[in-house]
């Protein structure tokens, strides 16, 4: 397996491992919180993360194709969101060939739902409902690791 494609599925296993904080003990509330009145709500967000890992998963198998999902129940996007993460990382993990370049599918959908997963924590503080800060250089993230389950953090604050 190329560095690149190997470097895409640990940026993968990091949005699983930072994504699944704001997710983990979510109130109830939070699915539907609105910063304001033009803002997405978390489940909205959740939801195009998993439109972005679906259009992402499209584009490795030369099928590109793009949907606006409406937002399913909170549980149902939290479950989806790793579902699709698992299904890119399934995909990356194979030789298969790619029909794009590591670097285009790292700088639209990957980077794009890393940017939704901190928004996702930052409405968290807003919702009133924070979680610990951690020192993510040091957790333990690991290429192919990216379902529900991850490793205790090592260090919260």
């Amino acid at each position: 397996m190329n560095e690149k494609r190997q470097l895409l599925r640990h940026a993968l296993a990091t949005i699983a491992y930072r994504g699944g904080k704001p997710l983990r003990d979510a109130p109830a509330s939070f699915a539907n919180f609105k910063a304001s009145p033009t803002t997405k709500t978390p489940v909205e967000l959740l939801a195009h993360i998993g439109d972005l890992f679906e259009w992402a998963l499209s584009i490795c198998q030369n099928a590109q194709k793009w949907r606006d999902s409406p937002p399913l129940p909170w549980d149902q996007e939290v479950e989806r969101f790793f579902a699709t993460v698992e299904a890119l990382e399934a995909f990356l993990a194979t030789d298969a060939s790619m029909h794009c370049a590591e670097e285009k599918l790292f700088q639209g959908p990957v980077a794009d739902a890393l940017t939704h997963v901190g928004q996702l924590a930052m409405l968290r503080r807003l919702a009133d409902a924070p979680m610990r800060s951690e020192n993510y250089f040091n957790a333990d993230i690991a290429a192919g690791r990216v379902g529900r389950m991850q490793t205790a953090p090592k260090r919260e604050f």
